[in-house]
């Protein structure tokens, strides 16, 4: 595979671009496996990261003085409490964020000490947060020195750092664009929305500070690659805003350039894709796995195939105006034969290493900068009724061999020079795992990982092991609803014991495990919420679970749930006729449960459950309304664990 500086000269260049807003610790690994891909078939391609580029150019001095000069602008007296502070204290914020940026990119690690003590940075009100941990009012301990006592000096003032750039966040919120957040940008414009007009309004309207940022930043772009074709890839709704607006710049200022776009949003919610205005900035849109979609549009530019021969695209008919729909008969490219990702291009070393939650399981999300890979394509199970299973993205399972995928990781690390992998499948094969730990162990590769699973029996106490010495040191399941008749109903395939079972099995080799967790699922009741919480507290007690995150159960279109709601007793809501996305379907549940309410309560429990705090608390303690007792006995995961001893 070629490097970036060994392209042919000459050749048609492809550039791919990763829009604002992703995470900020690590690039998305769309345009890795892309680029990589497109290498191998000999193409010229590049990738850079917008995201990451417009956050620091917003991070920087010169952004905050521009930041500075737009919210003193703003109406005096309203209601901005982030940029009342920071105007106050601006010289200060204009004279540590660049300091506060090489520290967060671990350029200069001996800045913690200063910014540890809590003398250097100015404090806005995010800083409350550290005052006492909620729940643990009486104590009125610090929360930084509970979490990282005297010697954490690195933690702590990364973690006092990630507060000062969220103020800064809130500053742009609240007087610059009220749709900006680090990891996501403009959401609402485009989570489910069935008209294109909210996006299209959006992008007529005046231009930001952060539009014309992204729009010097796809300039420079474009000169230094001269691509023929420009690829964005949108993961999230909270990417699609910012990627119409680089195809809008790419559309005015080089009319010649042919623009994609494809990635996870557009795999899911744009598949019935009618919207002719779309295509005022993008001439294709592609679905489903990039790589056959993307050879077949190689050999429509080169000449060598119809529009009516591409492959999984969109695009718009040129004399009838309307969205045309080609589905291709070719199969997709094996997963085996995608090729190697490659991080060639993306500036590793600038991406910063937050800490938002003390929680040491929880940090992984946003701590380091680690090599995603995929162990296979899609879901061996695609069975839980709440999940797009009918989709490519989790219906098509692959999975190479193991010596594959040990050959990427070595190729990887020999790149990147790093050795932290997430895996970031949907769900890793337990037998997939297995081999791989296996080949990892014969090869005597030295790296660490984590990824996602379900926490299913064939994970049993000497497998954890296996996977802990060939570098596991974390994974995280879907435990969703506590309650096994609802595990039941959605076809997760296990139990709350069974759970408990594998999670100590992981928790006894020394593997961290998050649970993710959901709330109101079909059907399910107050009782069966207070229930799965005393559950959670259990597994929290025991020492199962490190870490967990509360979600609410949202009904798609694609999902068994979606597509056969009287099977799960509820009755789904009509859908606002549109043209452009489609994912998210309301329903009507027959229990009127509020669950929003007590999600709140779900939120705060689980919070203080992962900072050790009230798990010896009567579980009813943390609804703010009143809900029955329990029905669970307060020993039954303790029991669980002892009939298998």
């Amino acid at each position: 595979m070629l490097s970036s500086t060994e392209q042919p000269v000459g050749a048609e260049r492809y550039l791919l671009l990763i829009p604002p807003m992703t995470q900020l610790n690590t690039p998305y690994p769309s345009t890795a496996y892309l680029t990589g891909f497109l290498r191998s078939q000999g193409v010229c391609a590049y990738q850079e990261d917008l995201a990451l580029e417009l956050v620091l150019r917003l991070l920087s001095s010169e952004g905050l003085r521009q930041i500075a000069e737009l919210a003193s602008r703003e109406t005096a007296g309203a209601d901005r409490p982030a940029t009342t502070a920071f105007l106050a204290r601006l010289n200060d914020y204009v004279g540590t964020i660049d300091r506060v940026i090489s520290f967060l990119q671990g350029r200069d690690s001996t800045l913690a000490h200063r910014i540890a003590a809590r003398t250097l940075l100015p404090e806005g009100p995010r800083f409350s947060s550290l005052e006492v941990f909620e729940g643990d009012e009486e104590s009125g301990e610090d929360s930084l020195s509970w979490a990282f006592g005297v010697l954490g000096v690195q933690d702590r003032a990364r973690h006092l750092c990630t507060l000062y750039l969220s103020d800064i966040a809130d500053v742009i919120r609240e007087s610059i664009d009220s749709r900006f957040e680090f990891v996501r940008y403009a959401e609402s414009l485009a989570a489910s929305q069935p008209s294109f007009e909210p996006l299209s309004q959006a992008l007529h309207a005046p231009t930001t500070l952060l539009d014309d940022i992204l729009q010097e930043l796809t300039e420079a772009a474009m000169q230094r690659h001269a691509p023929r074709v420009v690829l964005l890839t949108v993961p999230f709704p909270g990417t699609v805003y910012a990627a119409f607006r680089i195809a809008q710049w790419i559309r005015l200022k080089h009319p010649q350039t042919t623009v994609v776009l494809g990635g996870g949003y557009v795999n899911t919610e744009l598949r019935e894709l009618r919207e002719p205005r779309v295509f005022d900035y993008f001439d294709f849109v592609m679905l489903d796995a990039g790589e056959r979609p993307l050879l077949a549009l190689i050999e429509h530019l080169q000449g060598r195939r119809s529009r009516a021969e591409l492959s999984r695209t969109f695009f718009r008919d040129l004399q009838t105006g309307t969205v045309t729909w080609v589905v291709g008969t070719e199969p997709d490219v094996p997963f085996s034969a995608v090729g190697t990702p490659t991080w060639d291009g993306l500036p590793l070393s600038r991406y910063l290493s937050t800490l938002d939650l003390l929680n040491p399981m929880h940090r992984l999300w946003s701590d380091g900068r680690w090599n995603k890979l995929t162990v296979a394509h899609g879901c061996y199970w695609k069975k839980c009724s709440f999940c797009d299973v009918t989709l490519d993205y989790i219906s098509r399972y692959d999975a190479p061999a193991a010596r594959v995928l040990a050959d990427r990781i070595e190729a990887i690390v020999a790149e990147t020079g790093q050795t932290g992998f997430h895996f970031v499948d949907e769900a890793a094969p337990p037998k997939g795992l297995k081999a791989l730990a296996e080949e990892i162990l014969s090869r005597g590769l030295k790296i660490s990982w984590w990824g996602n699973i379900r926490f299913e029996k064939s994970f049993t106490p000497e497998l954890c092991q296996l996977l802990a010495d060939s570098g596991c040191i974390a994974v995280s399941g879907g435990l969703e609803v506590a309650s096994d008749r609802l595990l039941a109903l959605m076809e997760k395939g296990v139990s709350v014991a069974q759970v408990a079972r594998v999670t100590r099995g992981f928790s006894d080799a020394g593997i961290l495990v998050h649970a993710y967790l959901m709330y109101g699922f079909p059907t399910q009741t107050v009782q069966e919420t207070v229930d799965a919480l005393e559950y959670v507290r259990q597994l929290f007690e025991e020492g199962c679970i490190h870490s967990g995150f509360f979600h609410r159960f949202t009904c798609t279109v694609h999902s068994p749930v979606g597509l056969n709601p009287q099977r799960y007793g509820i009755e789904l809501q009509p859908l606002t006729a549109g043209t452009f996305a489609k994912n998210d379907v309301q329903f009507t549940d027959p229990t009127g449960v509020d669950h929003e309410a007590l999600g709140q309560s779900l939120s705060k429990a689980i919070y203080n459950f992962m900072h050790g705090i009230g798990l010896d608390a009567d579980i009813r303690s943390w609804f703010r309304q009143r809900v029955p007792r329990p029905t669970v006995p307060r020993n039954f995961i303790a029991k669980s664990l002892q009939a298998t001893r």
